[in-house]
């Protein structure tokens, strides 16, 4: 091995701890990588490019466009709605929510099912009178469980089937064939998420309910009418840069102005709503021109057009990660005030301006109504009581299931190729008007494609340089030739990177290693490939392990912990089920 591969071996290890330990996303790390593999010489233009021209890439986006188009059209709904009802019990509860997700799951992108049913699932708990910390975790997991029995149940067993095919010249994968090992995985972690969640999962308050008295996060004060700051801004009236405060909203005579710029003038008899510590309003009171309001009704209460109060969780995407509501201009660029937020199952208390946001954090904000619009496009924030939203049109959500089916069933008899079967299905969504156009180019999660196009660079490296040769037999040495627990440390590694960074990326680096395991030892691949496929998409202790995991931590309430006490029990029973299983399906002998 040259220089080259020490360098790929460098440049793998550096994007590893990178993703592990800050705060930039796995997109631009892996493009870093690439652009240096390229620089160096590594690979050159068509290889280090090669992942943006892949089938595998070009039919994840394609089934970005069909998942749109069920969730448009409103056929989750259709099929879930009806399965949800009435449950007496917990059990039940978990019954009618996790069986439907299952096999929605096995042919629909999770993410988007996910997003669909949070806001669903929060308004059922609130009916059935069952706390939604013992049904979200349970949401996401059915999820990840369903997207583990077909090839397109998930965007991970896609591009792992095309690097696959890539990597060793050989055919695709069938569309059924991980459902040997997908579908007991899938009813034995039912049955745990049934049987045994619901004495492991405390009931904690969701953030909706921390957030139902918006009165404990403001207080008001008036400008008095005949006092010094009338007809002065709010910069020059000393309202902007109050330390553990700021102002949300001033409610001039009924009507409302949020998200108030500087440059706005205060008028006699304002109402000026603050955010922040109620002992502060001693302080405000202080400044001459302000007294105390004596209106009965708090503005905050008050139904007006003007402005939304939307609850939002804070997406892997936002660029707003990792810095405060004050240095990222929050106001200014969202058009929309926190109120409160809520991290680890807690509202945060004291002065809010200096929080860091977090992936996953719910925020409480007076938005104007273009918010809950620009977000639909901009997809910084998962809207969870999103009272605008869209209404889907019904009456073409059995057309589109009927468009899946027919992908389904065009690869599943082998008519035409998967992502054939995927363009013909995206064109079908968007020509029968269950997403428009703009519908389908906001299904399109770039930070996912860009990471799967730029491991594809890296994979190919460690593949060209013999890296991944060189990593595989030091792993020998361990397995000291044992093909059984050699499928047992590839699914285990597989599972605890797939914990600390994205499922695609770990499975895109490993694969190469995996198969130059298997070749070393003369051994048979596609049980290694398969136990990649479900080391990187059983992901269920950490709530940054998979996206699914992500969305709920906030809506659910959950601490960090919740995750790992009923994550780590099911990781263990998919690892234990996937590691029996695939020998007896895919001979571990070449």
């Amino acid at each position: 091995m040259d220089w080259h591969g020490w360098l790929t071996i460098a440049i793998t290890l550096g994007v590893l701890l990178t993703l592990v330990f800050s705060n930039l996303t796995s997109d631009i790390v892996l493009m870093g990588a690439l652009i240096i593999l390229s620089f160096a010489g590594v690979l050159d233009a068509k290889e280090a490019l090669a992942g943006f021209s892949n089938d595998g890439l070009i039919t994840v986006a394609a089934m970005f466009i069909v998942a749109a188009g069920i969730r448009s059209s409103g056929g989750v709904e259709l099929f879930v709605n009806k399965m949800l009802g009435n449950p007496k019990t917990v059990r039940g509860a978990l019954c009618r929510l996790v069986l439907p997700i299952i096999p929605i799951s096995a042919v629909v992108n999770n993410t988007p099912i996910v997003a669909t049913m949070i806001p669903a699932v929060t308004r059922w708990s609130k009916r059935i009178g069952v706390s939604p910390s013992l049904l979200m975790i349970p949401l996401s997991y059915a999820a990840i469980l369903g997207g583990t029995i077909t090839l397109i149940g998930t965007s991970t067993n896609l591009v792992i089937n095309s690097q696959y095919q890539a990597l060793t010249g050989k055919s695709s994968f069938g569309l059924f064939d991980i459902s040997a090992v997908g579908i007991p995985a899938a009813l034995i972690g039912a049955g745990f998420i049934i049987m045994v969640i619901p004495l492991i999962l405390t009931q904690r308050q969701s953030a909706s309910e921390q957030f139902a008295d918006r009165k404990k996060f403001t207080f008001e004060v008036a400008v008095a009418g005949n006092g010094p700051l009338v007809g002065v801004s709010i910069i020059k009236a000393g309202l902007r840069h109050l330390g553990g405060i700021y102002l949300a909203e001033i409610d001039r005579q009924g009507t409302i102005i949020t998200a108030v710029a500087s440059e706005e003038t205060l008028q006699a008899g304002d109402r000026l709503v603050f955010v922040g510590e109620a002992s502060a309003i001693f302080d405000i009171l202080r400044i001459n021109g302000l007294v105390a309001s004596h209106n009965q009704e708090p503005s905050i209460e008050k139904v007006v057009p003007e402005r939304c109060l939307v609850e939002a969780v804070v997406s892997a995407h936002c660029d707003c990660i990792g810095m405060t509501l004050r240095s990222s201009h929050f106001r200014d660029r969202y058009g929309a005030v926190v109120l409160a937020i809520a991290r680890d199952g807690e509202a945060i208390k004291g002065n809010l301006a200096s929080i860091e946001l977090h992936p996953g954090d719910v925020l409480l904000l007076e938005a104007r109504p273009a918010f809950v619009t620009r977000q639909r496009v901009q997809r910084d924030f998962l809207l969870i009581n999103d009272l605008e939203e869209e209404r889907p049109n019904h009456a073409l959500a059995k057309v589109s299931w009927a468009i899946l089916l027919l992908i389904v069933g065009l690869a599943t008899f082998n008519v035409t190729s998967m992502l054939n079967a995927a363009l013909l299905g995206a064109a079908l969504m968007i020509a029968s008007g269950c997403c428009n156009i703009a519908e389908a180019r906001r299904s399109l999660d770039l930070m996912v494609i860009i990471t799967i196009a730029a491991s594809f660079a890296l994979g190919a490296a460690l593949q060209k340089t013999g890296a991944a040769g060189f990593i595989a037999a030091k792993i020998l040495s361990v397995a000291d030739g044992n093909a059984w627990l050699l499928l047992a440390l590839t699914y285990i590694t597989i599972s605890i990177l797939t914990e600390i960074i994205t499922n695609s990326a770990a499975a895109l680096l490993m694969l190469p290693i995996v198969l130059a395991l298997a070749n070393s030892m003369h051994l048979n691949p596609e049980p290694f490939v398969f136990a990649t496929m479900m080391g990187a998409s059983a992901s269920f202790a950490t709530p940054i392990g998979y996206q699914t995991n992500l969305m709920v931590y906030g809506p659910g309430g959950y601490h960090f912990t919740d995750f790992m006490k009923v994550g780590i029990p099911m990781n263990i029973i998919a690892a234990i089920t996937a590691i029996i299983i695939i020998p007896l399906v895919w001979p571990l002998s070449g």
